[in-house]
């Protein structure tokens, strides 16, 4: 691949990396909430466990281990069962994140090791049991691992449909997952730093972005255990 090519494909990688990881869902839920309430090290952390759970689908859609999900729909609903009951106690800890938030003077609890770890351990545990990032590797990701083209940004969830055609890259190569993980990068770094920038300026923006974190993950676990249900009957 030639040098502007090879360029032009890590660019559209981050650009994919970006446009995946910032749609709100349960993952950019458990980031604001430790984000706010913990500081920038939680919230990163907690993004980096998301990130490390998606390297973790790479490994095994290079291998070829994801596609007995795909053909196990057994499997795949009690998958998704599990990711709507942790999204459903995730979000009970956000409440109390919240109350704990509106009751104090302070908008930012302090931040230590076991913290952070614990935001790390949140994200990742519940990023393998995330039913869009199963489906993802399961068909987008397998496919960026073969020789062909994807149209990148039509696959950006909620706003896809409205993208179809905007940027198509060559699949296959090295430098498209590299810019995948490289946008994703950039999204848990600046993701977390502009909510507690944003905090320092708005008093109560912690425990309202507490809440709000609480809302969509019993929404989305609400919706999974229902989707997971389906998927088993």
């Amino acid at each position: 691949m030639a040098a502007g090519g090879l360029v032009s494909t890590l660019f559209a990688g981050v650009v994919f990396g970006v446009a995946l990881a910032a749609p709100p869902g349960p993952m950019n839920a458990i980031i604001a909430e430790e984000s706010v309430v913990r500081g920038w090290v939680a919230g990163f952390t907690a993004g980096l466990g998301a990130m490390t759970a998606d390297a973790c689908f790479f490994l095994l859609a290079l291998v070829g281990i994801v596609t007995v999900v795909q053909e196990q729909p057994t499997l795949r609903g009690l998958m998704i069962l599990a990711g709507g009951g942790l999204m459903l106690y995730f979000a009970y800890g956000a409440v109390g994140d919240a109350r704990e938030q509106f009751s104090s003077e302070s908008t930012q609890l302090a931040e230590d090791d076991a913290a952070t770890g614990r935001g790390f351990q949140k994200a990742f545990v519940l990023a393998l049991t995330n039913p869009y990032q199963i489906a993802f590797w399961l068909t987008v990701g397998v496919g960026l691992l073969e020789p062909g083209t994807v149209d990148i940004l039509s696959k950006t969830p909620y706003v896809g449909s409205s993208l179809t055609g905007v940027l198509v890259v060559t699949t296959g190569s090295p430098a498209l997952i590299a810019g995948l993980f490289g946008g994703i990068v950039l999204w848990i770094v600046g993701f977390p730093a502009t909510l507690v920038a944003a905090g320092r300026r708005v008093d109560r923006l912690a425990p309202l972005v507490a809440a709000g974190s609480a809302v969509v993950l019993g929404g989305f676990g609400v919706y999974f255990l229902v989707d997971g249900v389906t998927t088993l009957s």
